[in-house]
């Protein structure tokens, strides 16, 4: 396996105000064994969209790249300090994404065939955006403006959809601020804004999702049905919010691809510096107390708490754990 970084902007391009040295990037996980050209998963992690679960991107593009893909990671913007609104960003940094890499498919060895993105919760949005709103995009590189930015597939886990009464708030929060307008709401509520031209849609979530509402999924693909674009669609009847592939893995910390967690680092360390772009101070002190700098001493005669040990139901990979076969399967058949 080859693996490597490679950042989407050049400089004087990206100019979100809170990204404190941070750049959009994609990390690649190709095959070296032969030089044939391969089909292209692009990986989008959740975290709503203050920050992103490494859980939902290299354990992830492992998975695929067994299937014999050649598969990204996109790191894109987020905003732990609430501070920034994100707005069309995250959207921007996928399109770029994807013109990047069908302008670099040669390197990549993924030309003339598909490129699919999967995203998660949050990173369901980015990857649904996209899917729907590919053709407002314009890039003004000239390196990229000749390449669409439109996927040929994508794949939707638990993803947040709609900005309306089913969305996830605080996602919408760090997306549009505390008062976006009815126009935002609308644009981000994705399944008004399915069109004959949306990309094939493989979606799934499960009926107990306690954090993103099971009719975001349903949505989408009654949107889908309504104007004909390709789908399948999973339900599955239990599982918690953030399964990622489903197999157990669950929430192990920020480990196995915590490079994800790259633009939250820094802005912690510029927001206990004194340095955040419009952080308001109660933001401040709920950041130092989220993010210590050690561990708190236990208070004298009492027993340290041990650290929570998360403990996944294992069960779950007999159904959940099946979805990346099922995805592979709809995938070949496009």
């Amino acid at each position: 396996m080859k693996s490597f970084r490679r950042d989407l902007w050049e400089d004087g391009e990206y100019t979100y105000a809170a990204a404190y040295g941070f750049v959009p990037n994609v990390r690649a996980f190709l095959h070296e064994e032969d030089n044939a050209a391969r089909d292209a998963m692009l990986v989008v992690p959740g975290g709503g969209y203050c920050m992103l679960a490494a859980h939902e991107g290299e354990p992830v593009a492992k998975a695929f790249y067994e299937q014999g893909m050649n598969v990204f990671v996109l790191t894109y913007t987020t905003d732990i300090t609430f501070s920034v609104p994100l707005k069309d960003q995250p959207l921007r940094d996928i399109a770029r994404a994807i013109r990047y890499l069908r302008a670099n498919a040669a390197e990549f060895r993924i030309e003339g065939k598909k490129l699919a993105v999967c995203g998660f919760s949050a990173g369901g949005h980015v990857a649904g955006s996209v899917t729907v709103h590919w053709d407002d995009v314009a890039d003004t590189n000239p390196k990229y403006a000749g390449y669409s930015a439109r996927p040929d597939a994508s794949i939707l886990c638990y993803p947040v959809i709609t900005a309306g009464e089913y969305t996830h708030e605080s996602s919408l929060q760090a997306l549009l601020g505390p008062a976006p307008t009815e126009a935002e709401l609308a644009y981000y509520s994705l399944e008004k804004n399915v069109t004959g031209d949306t990309p094939p849609t493989f979606l799934w979530q499960t009926a107990t999702d306690m954090l993103v509402p099971v009719e975001n999924s349903y949505l989408f693909a009654q949107a889908c049905r309504a104007k004909g674009v390709p789908f399948a669609h999973y339900v599955f009847p239990s599982g918690f919010h953030g399964l990622g592939v489903g197999k157990g893995f669950g929430y192990q910390g920020w480990s196995d691809g915590s490079y994800v967690m790259e633009q939250v680092n820094n802005a912690v360390a510029a927001v206990k510096a004194g340095k955040g772009v419009n952080v308001p101070e109660r933001r401040v002190e709920e950041l130092k107390a989220q993010f210590p700098d050690k561990a708190p001493e236990p208070e004298e005669g009492k027993e340290p708490t041990p650290p929570f040990e998360f403990k996944p139901d294992v069960t779950l990979k007999d159904d959940v754990g099946m979805w990346t076969e099922l995805a592979r399967v709809w995938f070949a058949r496009l």
